[in-house]
Parts: C-alpha cells; sequence; structure tokens
C-alpha cells in the first residue's frame, strides 16, 4: 500500500530525513521536564526571576516565526502554552536546524525565564531537543480583526465529525476542549468520593455474560471459542449487583461500561458509561434524597455552584427537586387520562396527539413514546417522574398503597433523563412471573424484552433484603454539567459509521 501524501507532508519527511543525515534522533526515549507552562506564567515575577534561571519545558509548536538571527515560536504542553526564544549566537550548532522544524513538531527546551518587551513571559533557549517530528500538517485556526480591532479565532477544526474521528486532532487545535474531559473525570471522582465515604463498596461485574439482563435493552453478541458458546455484552449491572445484596454487602456501586444495540443519536451512543448503587434496607423515597443530595454535593465540588445553565435554560439543583407522578405528568401535559387505558386506546390517543408509534408497538411502548414526546421536553427543572405502571418495570417492587404500580423513579433535566431507581423486587415468586410474561413478549417479536435468568431467581431465593437501586447516565451528568448537547462531545471516542481511512 502506498503512503499519500500532499506536497507539506513529503516536505516534512524530507525534512527529518535531513535532521537524520545531520545526526539528529528525532525520536529520542525521554525527556528531563522539570516545570509545566502554566507554572511558569501564573508564578513568574519580573521581581524576582531567579527561580526561573534554569527551566526545562516541552510541548509541541503551535506558531513559529523567524526573524534573521532570531526565532520565536510558541509550544503548548497539557497546561498551557508559553513562547520560545531562540537566539542565533546561543545556539550555534542548532540554530540552523530550525528552518526544518514545523507547527506540529515536539520539542524539549532548556533555558531561563524573561518578560519581553512586550511584555509576554517567554523561555529564552539554552539547549534544544527535538522530541519528534510531526508528518502531518496540522489544521490551524483562521485569524481576522474586526472593526473595533478585536482579534477572532475561528475554530482550527470545524468539521464536527471529523473532530470526532480524530479526536487527538480536535485536543490539539481546540485546546478549550480538554476542560470538558477533565471535568468529566473530576465529575466521577467527586461520585466515587460520596459513595466511599458512606461505606458503600465499589465492585467490578462481568461485562461478557451467558445471558444478559437488568434492561430492556437489545444486546450485542460475541462467541467464545474456548467454551464454545455465545456471549453477551452488557447491557446493564443490576443483576450482578443484587447478588452481592444477597451476599451479604450492605452498600455495592459500580461505574462501568455497558453496551446496547440501539440507534445512535444525541444522546444515546451504543457504548456508555453508567453507574448503578444498591443499598440495603432502604427504598426509593430514601433514594430520592440520596440523588438529590448527591447530585447537587458534584454539582458544587465540579462547578461551584449549583446552578447550570443549560440551552438557554437557568437550571437550579437545589433541594427539594420537584417529584411528580408519571400519569399526573401525562394528564398534565396531554390533557388527557391515560391510566388504565388499553392497548388499542392508547394507540388511537397516540394518533390524536400526533405521536408516531409503531403499528405493532405494545401498550407500554405507545405509553413511553406519548411520554417521551409530550412530557419529557417539558421537564426542565430537576423531576422525579415517579409510580410507573408494572408492565413497564419488570425489576420494581410493586407500590405499596397502589394496584398496577410500581415503586419507581425516573430523573429528568433539561428535558433528558439523567437517573433511573426502583424499590428492587425482591420477592422470587413476583419476579419469576414479571421475567416470565418479559419471555412471551420477547417470544412475540419484542427484541428487547428481557430473558429468563435462572441463577438470578435462583439469589432471589436464597434471600435479598429490603433494597434501594439506583443508575445514573455519567455520560449525560457530564453533558449537563459541562452544558455541552450531544453525548458525542462528552466521549473522547464515540462510535462513528467507519470511514475509508487513507495513509
Amino acid at each position: 500500500m502506498s503512503l499519500q501524501r500532499n506536497d507539506q507532508e513529503l516536505r516534512r519527511l524530507e525534512e527529518l530525513e535531513e535532521l537524520e543525515r545531520a545526526g539528529i534522533n528525532v525520536f529520542p526515549y525521554s525527556f528531563n521536564k522539570t516545570i509545566t507552562n502554566k507554572e511558569i506564567q501564573t508564578n513568574f515575577r519580573d521581581e524576582d526571576p531567579s527561580p526561573f534561571e534554569n527551566v526545562s519545558v516541552a510541548g509541541r509548536i503551535m506558531t513559529i516565526r523567524t526573524m534573521g538571527k532570531a526565532t520565536f515560536c510558541d509550544i503548548r504542553d497539557e497546561s498551557d502554552k508559553i513562547q520560545i526564544y531562540f537566539k542565533q549566537n546561543d545556539l550555534p550548532e542548532f540554530y540552523d536546524k530550525l528552518k526544518l522544524l514545523d507547527i506540529g513538531d515536539i520539542i524539549g527546551v532548556e533555558g531561563f525565564v524573561f518578560r519581553t518587551r512586550m511584555g509576554e513571559i517567554t523561555v529564552h533557549a539554552r539547549k534544544v531537543e527535538i522530541l519528534c517530528k510531526s508528518l502531518r500538517v496540522l489544521p490551524t485556526p483562521k485569524e481576522e480583526i474586526d472593526e473595533e480591532g478585536n482579534k477572532i479565532v475561528y475554530d482550527a477544526f470545524a468539521d464536527v465529525e471529523q473532530r470526532y474521528r480524530k479526536r487527538y486532532l480536535d485536543l490539539i487545535v481546540n485546546h478549550h476542549i480538554r476542560e470538558t474531559f477533565k471535568k468529566r473525570a473530576k465529575i466521577i471522582t467527586e461520585m466515587r468520593h460520596y459513595f466511599d465515604s458512606r461505606g458503600w463498596l465499589e465492585v467490578e461485574t462481568p461485562i461478557l455474560q451467558p445471558l444478559y439482563g437488568g434492561a430492556t435493552a437489545r444486546p450485542f453478541i460475541t462467541h467464545h471459542n474456548a467454551l464454545d458458546i455465545d456471549l453477551y455484552l452488557r447491557i446493564a449491572d443490576e443483576l450482578y449487583l443484587k447478588r452481592l445484596i444477597v451476599g451479604g454487602f450492605e452498600g455495592v456501586y459500580e461505574i462501568s461500561k455497558n453496551f446496547r444495540n440501539e440507534g445512535m443519536d444525541k444522546m444515546h451512543n451504543p457504548e456508555f458509561t453508567s453507574m448503578e448503587i444498591y443499598v440495603a434496607y432502604k427504598d426509593y423515597n430514601w433514594m430520592m434524597d440520596m440523588t438529590e443530595d448527591l447530585l447537587i454535593t458534584i454539582a458544587n465540588k465540579v462547578n461551584g455552584t449549583d446552578t447550570v445553565e443549560y440551552n438557554g435554560n437557568e437550571i437550579k439543583l437545589q433541594k427539594p427537586f420537584r417529584r411528580a407522578k408519571m400519569y399526573d405528568l401525562l394528564l398534565e401535559y396531554t390533557g388527557m387520562n391515560l391510566k388504565n387505558l388499553s392497548r388499542d386506546e392508547l394507540y388511537i390517543a397516540a394518533n390524536k396527539l400526533n405521536v408516531e408509534v409503531e403499528e405493532k408497538a405494545g401498550a407500554m411502548k405507545i405509553l413511553d413514546e406519548i411520554f417521551s414526546v409530550k412530557v419529557q421536553p417539558n421537564l426542565i427543572q430537576p423531576t422525579f417522574t415517579i409510580d410507573y405502571p408494572i408492565e413497564m418495570s419488570p425489576l420494581a417492587k410493586k407500590h405499596r398503597t397502589e394496584d398496577g404500580i410500581v415503586e419507581r423513579f425516573e430523573l429528568f433535566i433539561a428535558g433528558f433523563e439523567v437517573a433511573n431507581a426502583f424499590s428492587e423486587l425482591n420477592d422470587p415468586r413476583d419476579q419469576r412471573q414479571r421475567l416470565e410474561e418479559q419471555a412471551l413478549l420477547r417470544a412475540g417479536g419484542d427484541e428487547e424484552a428481557m430473558v429468563v435468568d435462572e441463577d438470578f431467581l435462583f439469589a432471589l431465593e436464597v434471600g435479598m433484603p429490603p433494597t434501594a437501586g439506583l443508575g445514573i447516565g455519567i455520560d449525560r451528568l457530564v453533558m449537563l454539567l459541562t452544558g455541552e448537547k450531544s453525548i458525542r462531545d462528552v466521549l473522547f471516542f464515540p462510535q462513528m459509521k467507519p470511514e475509508k481511512f487513507k495513509i
């Protein structure tokens, strides 16, 4: 296979070969970097430059400007960028090699820090080492000066699809997006700290499972050659975490990758991150209180405020979150009482409401679609939607006072679901009946219906205490707290349709 390079990339390859002929190793093994660019920018003081008389910095060249016997460049490391000053007299053996450097190359510099007459903190290079020669041309930002003299920088990498496909380029040229992913890491860290400080144990459960369960979704299937069996990538952690509650742990949680073979949109990626936690001797009322406190705590720790700006709305993560029954919300936003309607009656109601549903859709699929279209977009402020029909929630405990309803809540914020929770069903007889009903739905063509997991039912017969369970979509929580509008913007490498890669 032949390499396809443009003229600039062919020139870079020639420069690399010229440097190697000069005896320079352009791919050395290490470099002794002693300080970050940010530390210099933050701590340098003109009145006392002595702490910065001998620094060693490294980073990628983002700009380079040659002015005869002096050359300036900006290099960027993970923390920030800083200007480098090369003077011909100080680098007699290397200065002529600067012409062989390009934007994108990675260099290491030893020198001292000073402030230029233009007021810019700069490293005066005493020694330079090439650490990596970039053979590809980076996208470069476009700049212009407006009528008021302000510099406007346009996105250096505006093709959104290519930004997702080549995230490494996006991270290089759109440095600000790194903050989203740093915040993502902090959100997960704060969640762990919240749970760990309360004595709940972080655990790991299988990704490859002989049966899938814990949610209504279609799985990915793979094959284990040694055992000669099909296995499924997990769609949820729930059934394994409940087994641990049966085993005697009283609080377990897992932050995990789950996989669902479903459609893709701004809220869905087939590989996603979720957190599930189960706490013994609690119910969904307790879990609502805990979820409120958890999200408020994380928001304050990560953003320094419990107010979130999202999609033009000011959202207040403040106690108490609204709590409203599912059927009450449906009545509020459709004007129709949809409780206890038959499948055909729900189908007629959907048509009257201009909600598109498949002709063969079951009653609960229709009800869920009506809710998604007519109610969900209105739930901007945090709202616990509680008390769902039993047919929608095969793993939730029956409501203690209301027939046909289960103790379940979903938390909606900014018009999308962030969390889902139950008072967990622990009666093995009821659980068997509901899973068998799911199996009938599956036999009737519903590929997302659950399967009967005999080992899980055996575990329930051993005995599980009253338990509350909660699942939070980490990706969606990150979207909320960073203001990002698509799940792809909070995933380093979202799933994409393959493209033909030209090398």
